[in-house]
């Protein structure tokens, strides 16, 4: 199996530390039912009963990718969450509500962990043409 280097290691490492903290003030906010996060939730047609449950469901498949040994877990929890966050964005279509920041959001959460999982690198290699 191949080894992370050192580069590889930090870059996936800076880029899951910038995911989790949006992750974390996202889920944080919806927990604490925050009026921007409730009003924003309700404007995409949620009911606001059902934003504190989604912020738990958040901040569990956020943590989960921070240790380790469930990151991969992690990681298809944080996809299904951002899969949902897209869909209800394009079925919405608010506007101000960029239905692409979730897409982009996930290809950083696999990302980081991509670069920092050998073994995954391994699962999924990536080939020269």
């Amino acid at each position: 199996m191949e080894t992370t280097s050192k580069g590889m290691r930090w870059t996936g490492l800076i880029i899951m530390i910038l995911v989790v903290l949006f992750l974390l003030v996202d889920a944080i906010m919806k927990v604490l039912e925050t009026t921007p996060s409730v009003e924003g939730s309700v404007q995409l047609g949620w009911p606001s009963e059902g934003v504190q449950g989604i912020g738990i469901v958040l901040l569990l498949a956020t943590v989960l990718y921070v240790i380790p040994r469930t990151a991969i877990l992690g990681a298809i929890l944080i996809t299904g969450y951002l899969g949902g966050a897209t869909a209800i964005m394009i079925r919405a279509n608010v506007p101000g509500h960029p239905y692409l920041f979730p897409v982009f959001m996930g290809v950083l959460v696999w990302a980081g962990l991509y670069l920092r999982d050998a073994a995954l690198r391994a699962l999924i290699p990536l080939r020269k043409l």
